[in-house]
């Protein structure tokens, strides 16, 4: 594959972000890992607004749920009710066991909710996980006509 994977994180922990960006520079598959921290910046990218205009569209979005600004809850429900970015796989990726969370983001149409695992090495192996199964095993939707 010579295309890379484009892949938006929405997340506002730095150590969260470093993990990830970790786990997937240890990957066999060409990616590119964008982050915004908070949920107008997500958007903004989403929707290629203001300094997110050349942001390509992201195959994959990995999504926390507690931001500042937008709610993770508020992405995944804009997300899912736009034609154009529906068909973009959100994983919730949050600390939130909360049963009522992960029943909220299933309800908004979320493709998976995973709980980050609090130690490095399960983080790690979370985040190959995700890439394997999303980007090898599933076939995506091009975003391209």
């Amino acid at each position: 594959m010579n295309t890379p994977i484009e892949i938006l994180m929405v997340e506002d922990n730095p150590a969260d972000i470093e993990l990830t960006r970790e786990a997937l520079s240890r990957g066999k598959l060409h990616n590119k890992l964008h982050i915004t921290e908070d949920g107008e910046q997500a958007l903004d990218f989403l929707h290629q607004r203001g300094q997110y205009k050349s942001a390509p569209r992201p195959d994959i979005v990995l999504l926390d749920l507690n931001l500042p600004k937008i709610t993770g809850r508020e992405i995944l429900a804009a997300v899912k009710s736009d034609e154009g970015l529906a068909s973009i796989p959100v994983i919730i990726l949050s600390s939130s066991e909360d049963n009522q969370d992960i029943k909220a983001s299933y309800a908004l149409n979320a493709n998976s909710f995973v709980t980050k695992p609090v130690r490095v090495e399960d983080f790690l192996s979370v985040v190959k996980t995700i890439e394997h199964f999303w980007i090898e095993i599933v076939k995506l939707p091009s975003g391209k006509n």
